[in-house]
């Protein structure tokens, strides 16, 4: 039987030979009888060494060889890279010099060169010695480089020359995975998906089963809200690879994008078959039930995902909303509860549960909810609008007008606190200075006056404040 990695028996020759190297090299440092040592067996030595982090091992062995090898440009980059490791950038440089008149044609010569000068802060003279050496290096040589350029710009902050840099090695090299691995981050990142989406349309016309090509095209093409179009190239990466789980993903981000939620379940389903399950892909098909207001569904995978996520309180909320789309206020109590057990900063969720007291009609549980959340976030509107609709609610007339005053004084005069204090005039029984607030709301905010009714639907029994209203509504 052929395997194509080492046997057992070949691993422990290996390790005898090694082993045996490792003693010559101790009876030669000891001025002991040894046998003749070349230039590959101290290069084994030396990486053996430094492997193990034994770095003064490795330097006491590469700096023996080089006595005994002094031509050897391979043993002057291995004593360059130890160096580097020790931080000894200036002595690696002039060694790196040395190598180079040895042997101008080794790739390592460069990266080890561009190592120093971006160690050094030298991004300039890194990239531009790569740019210069690129053109004479061939094959996987002049992948590797434009790599190791496309990472010198990345370090250098220059994001659009890493594109470029990228694109100029697929456009050599189609099929390098990493370089499309890498164009498809950097495409998102610097918005260039027109180009991609060009880029990615030549290497497939050339090698049509290349499923990184496709997927790179279908996320440029979601980058560019197409979606249709997204759906269709991440569906030939399916065919070419149907455990691309990645696709999958994203072709459900895209069905939700066009509100085709069957379509979008269906290929997040396969993505949990193939793949080891995720929460976001769980909560990604409670959004899409929710959606579709199957309810039971849509609970049942937010909490698939609050098993993997226990400690997202967001979910919880969602589990809550569910709920109370269902008027099932006792159970969002729960949920919401849970939520605030994770994170008791979050005003919403205060303000939500004050809703939900509410319905349940409990006025008091409600308010310590609602003053909790002006509390937490003293300049947002939403947390003082429900604290004095729950004390208009609850009949606290007066308590309301001064928490009025309040909210004015952090917040300023919102159109909504117009609508309010017109409201709560007309519960006090100051019906004329009600009216008046009333009709200068509806003359700079007509649009509002949706919050008013909301406010309290029962207002609409005075047939003054129906005709004010129904003028305004006439007149726009």
């Amino acid at each position: 039987m052929n395997h194509d990695f080492p046997s057992f028996n070949e691993f422990n020759e290996d390790f005898e030979d090694l082993r045996d190297l490792l003693q010559q090299f101790e009876n030669l440092k000891e001025g002991r009888s040894h046998a003749f040592l070349d230039e590959d067996s101290f290069e084994q030595i030396i990486d053996y060494y430094d492997e193990h982090d034994e770095l003064n091992n490795a330097m006491q062995a590469v700096e023996i060889a080089i006595e005994q090898f002094p031509f050897s440009s391979a043993l002057l980059l291995k004593k360059s890279a130890l160096l580097i490791e020790t931080k000894k950038y200036r002595e690696a440089l002039q060694l790196l010099e040395k190598a180079a008149l040895l042997d101008s044609n080794d790739i390592n010569l460069y990266i080890l060169k561009t190592d120093v000068y971006l160690a050094m802060n030298q991004h300039e003279k890194a990239a531009a010695l790569l740019e210069e050496q690129i053109q004479h290096f061939e094959g996987e040589d002049r992948t590797d480089l434009l790599l190791e350029l496309a990472d010198v710009y990345d370090d250098w902050e220059e994001f659009e020359k890493v594109f470029d840099c990228l694109k100029m090695l697929l456009e050599y090299d189609p099929n390098n995975e990493e370089a499309l691995h890498k164009i498809c981050f950097w495409t998102e990142f610097t918005g260039r998906n027109e180009e991609s989406i060009r880029l990615h349309t030549n290497i497939i016309n050339e090698h049509p089963y290349n499923q990184l090509a496709w997927f790179n095209l279908g996320t440029a093409y979601q980058g560019l809200k197409l979606y249709e179009k997204s759906i269709d190239a991440y569906q030939y990466a399916v065919v070419i690879d149907e455990k691309f789980d990645y696709a999958y993903r994203n072709m459900g981000d895209a069905y939700i994008r066009l509100r085709k939620y069957n379509d979008a379940i269906e290929v997040l389903q396969k993505h949990l078959e193939i793949a080891k399950p995720e929460d976001v892909i769980y909560e990604a098909i409670g959004h899409c039930y929710e959606k579709m207001r199957k309810y039971t569904q849509a609970r049942y995978y937010y909490r698939k995902a609050v098993h993997l996520s226990p400690s997202d309180d967001k979910l919880y909320l969602k589990i809550a909303k569910c709920y109370m789309t269902e008027e099932n206020w006792e159970n969002a109590v729960r949920a919401l509860q849970s939520a605030l057990r994770i994170n008791k900063q979050s005003a919403e969720y205060n303000i939500t549960l004050g809703q939900c007291y509410l319905q349940l009609g409990m006025d008091k549980e409600a308010l310590v909810q609602f003053l909790n959340a002006v509390r937490l976030r003293p300049s947002n509107t939403s947390a003082w609008k429900e604290f004095i609709r729950g004390l208009y609610l609850a009949g606290h007339t007066d308590e309301a007008m001064h928490q009025l005053d309040n909210a004015e004084a952090k917040v300023g005069r919102k159109p909504v606190f117009l609508y309010y204090r017109a409201a709560i005039l007309i519960a006090m029984g100051r019906t004329k200075d009600g009216l008046l607030h009333l009709e200068n709301a509806l003359q700079h905010f007509p649009r509002q006056v949706k919050r008013f009714l909301e406010l309290d639907p029962s207002i609409l029994q005075h047939p003054i404040i129906v005709e004010l209203i129904g003028r305004y509504r006439r007149k726009r």
